[in-house]
């Protein structure tokens, strides 16, 4: 369940950087209400996942989850580079989330 927590809690995280953007974009209430929102639900479920997993294990993964979800979909919906390079290097982050969590 701890990593189940962990997983929503990067995803959340994932969210608030897509809305850091629209409210660059819009600046308006909803856009700060969503930001709020999706970093305090990140937190909460962060928080839940700490409860059992250790600390450094846990930031590691929610801190991939967040820079590898937050690079994927700026390349998607906001036409940042797709370098090869620059997909390995999130396919690395993404390895290594995966590696801690089989050997924790």
């Amino acid at each position: 369940m701890a990593w189940f927590s962990l997983v929503i809690a990067g995803l959340f995280e994932v969210l608030g950087v897509l809305s850091i953007n629209r409210l660059h974009r819009d600046k308006n209430i909803t856009s700060l209400l969503i930001l709020l929102g999706s970093f305090g639900l990140s937190f909460t479920f962060l928080a839940f996942a700490l409860q059992t997993l250790p600390m450094g294990t846990t930031y590691a993964v929610w801190t991939g989850i967040g820079a590898s979800g937050g690079a994927l979909l700026g390349m998607f919906f906001y036409n940042e580079s797709k370098d090869w390079r620059r997909i390995m290097f999130i396919l690395l982050i993404i390895s290594a989330v995966v590696g801690l969590k089989l050997i924790s």
